[in-house]
């Protein structure tokens, strides 16, 4: 009896696997749906951003190799995870009005509708890791067994933006200026983590602040296995913050949707 239920367990996570797997497919051909380059877009906007990045601090500003690595390749280390977070969530926030009229079916779960439009961006960061390691390789800096981290920071900023996404788009349903507020947010919080700016160019007083940013985590984690091929790189009492940050914010969130969802479909 206990195989049986067991096994059925399992094909139910699996059909719903399929299901949110279809459905940001989906979503994702969507969104370039009646475009000239349809798709590509996905991953041209991200690499014009680098490319645009790299000539503003490095031509304009000169910027110099950091710790003897190539400035582009650095700087991509840090702008492909960051890319990852600010869309995911960016998307997920308007989930539930994008698909309202699923919102209001009864038998529908909507639970997954942020993990769509995340899941979706996922397959996007798939793309430009990849990318990412093909333009080191090219570089002279082949795969490491280091970067065998990646996957383990990849989960990190599912779980954070699924907490993030999961209030955000609560919020949304209520309050139609959570959009443009989080877009502020998330400008704000790019410069405010080493992503296009070394950490060691600040002074002390605020890097011992900026080091809580959850974010930080991954950035540094990024150019740590792929700049610096390095393991960890964190003192175990900031891991387990970072964790800890991470997976309380998504039971926060998933607390809050929960309680509000009953009243989506009026508001919707």
């Amino acid at each position: 009896m206990g195989v049986l239920m067991m096994n059925e367990s399992l094909r139910n996570v699996l059909r719903d696997f399929t299901f949110l797997w279809q459905f940001a497919l989906d979503d994702f051909k969507a969104k370039y749906a009646g475009s000239i380059l349809g798709a590509l877009w996905a991953f041209l906007q991200p690499m014009i951003t680098i490319a645009l990045y790299w000539f503003i601090f490095q031509l304009g500003f000169k910027s110099q190799p950091v710790d003897n690595f190539p400035f582009i390749l650095w700087l991509m280390a840090g702008l492909i995870p960051w890319f990852f977070l600010s869309e995911a969530v960016v998307n997920a926030t308007s989930s539930l009005a994008d698909y309202s009229y699923l919102v209001k079916k009864i038998l529908f779960h909507i639970n997954i509708l942020p993990l769509v439009k995340i899941t979706s961006v996922l397959l996007v960061q798939f793309a430009l890791v990849i990318f990412a390691l093909i333009c080191f390789s090219i570089g002279g800096y082949l795969p490491s067994l280091t970067y065998l981290q990646i996957p383990i920071y990849l989960v990190y900023m599912l779980i954070l933006a699924m907490g993030i996404s999961y209030i955000t788009a609560t919020l949304y349903v209520f309050f139609k200026d959570t959009l443009p507020v989080v877009s502020i947010i998330t400008q704000i919080i790019f410069w405010l983590t080493p992503i296009v700016w070394t950490f060691e160019s600040m002074p002390n007083a605020i890097t011992k602040v900026l080091v809580f940013n959850p974010i930080y985590y991954v950035i540094t984690g990024f150019r740590t296995a792929m700049v610096h091929r390095q393991w960890g790189g964190f003192s175990l009492e900031m891991t387990v913050y970072y964790w800890c940050f991470a997976l309380v914010l998504f039971w926060i969130g998933l607390r809050l949707f929960h309680r509000c969802k009953d009243h989506f479909a009026d508001v919707l």
